[in-house]
C-alpha cells in the first residue's frame, strides 16, 4: 500500500522548485551579463545601481525573482493556512 503524503512533503517540493527557479534566474542573468548589451544598467528595485557585469546582473535576477516569487509564495502559504481545508472535512 502507499503511505499518505505528509503536509511537509508538499512544502519541501515547493521550496525546492523555488530554489531551482531563483538559481535559474541567476544563471540567465550571468549569461545576459556576459553578452553585455549596450544599454544594460541593472538597478535593484529601481534604487540600488548594480554594475553591468555578469555577477551584477546575476545578483539582480536572483534578488528580483527571489523577492517577487517569495512574496507570492508567502501569500499562498498565508491563505492556505487560514482556510478551513478541503470541502467536506
Amino acid at each position: 500500500m502507499s503511505e499518505p503524503v505528509g503536509e511537509t512533503a508538499g512544502e519541501k517540493v515547493v521550496v525546492q522548485i523555488y530554489v531551482v527557479i531563483v538559481a535559474l534566474a541567476g544563471v540567465m542573468g550571468f549569461v545576459l551579463g556576459t553578452i553585455r548589451p549596450t544599454d544594460l544598467q541593472p538597478a535593484l528595485f529601481g534604487v540600488i545601481a548594480l554594475p553591468p557585469t555578469p555577477f551584477g546582473v546575476a545578483l539582480y535576477g536572483m534578488v528580483t525573482v527571489g523577492v517577487g516569487l517569495g512574496v507570492f509564495l508567502g501569500l499562498v502559504v498565508y491563505v492556505s493556512r487560514r482556510s478551513d481545508g478541503p470541502a467536506g472535512q
